[in-house]
C-alpha cells in the first residue's frame, strides 16, 4: 500500500483543517519546501498536495510553492485545489504534478473530467471522492451533492477512471480512525478501482487496517504533524 503524506497550502503555509472547516485551522511552523523534503528524506515517495487557497479562488494560487517542491524533491505529487479549466490544468502540471485531483469539478462538469481521463489518461487524472454520510460533498466540501458516493465511483468507473482519493470529511483532521467499514465495502463493491483512503487516519494501527484491507493508498496528514505517527514508523511500509 501507497504511504501518502499530505500538505495542505493556506496562504502559503502548511495547515490542517477540522472536518474541512476553514473556521477551525491549525497552521503549522514548517515551511510546505522543508516538510515535502523530510517526506523525501524519510525514504516517502508520494505527496498529496491540496490548495486550499485554489479551492476556494476557483484557480491555482500555490503554484509556486508546488514548482519549489517539485524542484526541491524527487516526490510523485498529485495536486488537487481550483484546478476547473483546461489551462489550470496545464499549469499545475507544468509545475511539477505527475497527478491532478478532480474533486468538485467531476461533480459538476463531468463532461470535462472525462475528457481529461480520454485526453491525458486516468494515470494522469485521479478522482476526489470526497464524500459526508455516502453523499458527494463539493464546493470545498460546502455543498452536499445529489450523487452518491457509489453512483460517483460506478460513472467515472465506466469513463475509464481508476483511481479515486475517498476522503470521509466528517473525519479528516479529527484523529479519530479512517472510515474502514466505508472502504472495506467500497473495495468489496468496485474491485477493478484504485482506492486511497483519506481523513482520520491517526495511527500505525489504522495502516495495518487499511493494508490489511487491501487499500491501494493512504493519505496522512495530521498525524503527522501532530506526531501520532512518526516518520520512522512508516518505514516498515516502505
Amino acid at each position: 500500500m501507497e504511504i501518502i503524506p499530505a500538505i495542505d497550502l493556506l496562504n502559503g503555509r502548511c495547515v490542517r483543517l477540522s472536518a474541512g472547516d476553514f473556521a477551525h485551522q491549525t497552521t503549522y511552523d514548517a515551511d510546505p519546501v522543508t516538510m515535502a523534503q523530510r517526506f523525501a528524506d524519510a525514504g516517502l515517495r508520494r505527496l498529496h498536495l491540496v490548495d486550499l487557497d485554489g479551492a476556494r479562488a476557483g484557480r491555482p494560487i500555490n503554484l509556486a510553492v508546488l514548482e519549489a517542491i517539485a524542484n526541491a524533491t524527487s516526490l510523485d505529487i498529485d495536486a488537487g485545489g481550483g484546478i476547473q479549466t483546461e489551462e489550470a490544468l496545464a499549469q499545475v502540471l507544468e509545475a511539477g504534478a505527475s497527478h491532478v485531483t478532480a474533486g468538485s469539478l467531476a461533480v459538476r462538469e463531468p463532461a470535462t473530467v472525462k475528457a481529461w481521463i480520454s485526453s491525458h489518461s486516468a494515470e494522469t487524472i485521479f478522482l476526489g471522492a470526497d464524500f459526508k454520510d455516502q453523499h458527494i460533498m463539493i464546493n470545498a466540501w460546502a455543498d452536499k451533492a445529489t450523487l452518491t458516493l457509489s453512483e460517483f465511483i460506478a460513472d467515472y468507473l465506466q469513463a475509464g477512471g481508476r483511481t479515486f482519493i475517498c476522503t470521509d470529511v466528517s473525519k479528516d483532521g479529527l484523529l479519530q480512525g479512517p472510515s474502514l467499514h466505508c472502504y472495506q465495502s467500497l473495495l468489496q463493491e468496485f474491485p477493478q478501482a484504485r482506492f486511497i483512503a483519506s481523513g482520520g487516519v491517526t495511527t500505525v494501527a489504522d495502516i495495518e487496517q487499511l493494508a490489511e484491507a487491501g487499500m491501494h493508498g493512504a493519505i496522512i496528514g495530521k498525524a503527522l504533524y501532530e506526531g501520532t505517527i512518526a516518520l520512522a514508523d512508516l518505514r516498515r511500509f516502505l
